[in-house]
């Protein structure tokens, strides 16, 4: 295991535990498929703003927790 996974852990153990599980199974998906997921073109221009943005270091502000837990609310739906 890498140190930057390592440290990842380590700040997911302080998320409540439905969160946790949200997160594992992201990584489990992501982990079997061995595949990133496809952009579908519609989509592509938002990502690609998404990627440019972290790469400035311009993140969503507010609880961690908050801004996951409502990312993976989206998905599901």
């Amino acid at each position: 295991m890498t140190e930057l996974l390592r440290q990842a852990f380590v700040a997911l153990e302080t998320m409540p535990p439905e969160t946790q599980d949200d997160l594992a199974r992201a990584l489990l998906a992501y982990a079997q498929d061995g595949e990133p997921e496809e952009i579908e073109p519609e989509h592509l221009e938002a990502v690609l703003e998404g990627i440019a943005q972290a790469r400035r270091g311009e993140f969503a502000e507010g609880d961690a927790i908050d801004i996951v837990s409502a990312a993976f609310r989206r998905a599901r739906r």
